[in-house]
């Protein structure tokens, strides 16, 4: 079975800069939020009304990739291998 293509409907490029933060804020009777603070730019990720187990499942995907990411940012910059200075 192959699988269908469908078009993006748009790509948002971040990039990071020497201030960029990720918080979290947990509120009591709400959904919690995550805020991505790229500069310029802030992406708040939140569910639409009561926390579902799809938006559960979500998290944890972005937990997985966001650790994931952090790995390869280390093993490309941070390895004793390839200082910082050499990866340029």
């Amino acid at each position: 079975m192959t699988r269908r293509w469908t078009p993006r409907r748009s790509v948002i490029r971040l990039t990071t800069a020497r201030n960029a933060t990720a918080t979290h804020h947990r509120y009591p009777y709400r959904s919690p939020v995550l805020a991505l603070d790229c500069g310029a730019t802030t992406v708040v990720l939140t569910s639409d009304g009561p926390v579902t187990a799809a938006d559960l499942a979500f998290a944890h995907q972005l937990a997985r990739e966001a650790a994931r990411y952090a790995r390869s940012v280390e093993t490309r910059f941070y390895q004793p291998s390839n200082p910082p200075e050499a990866a340029a």
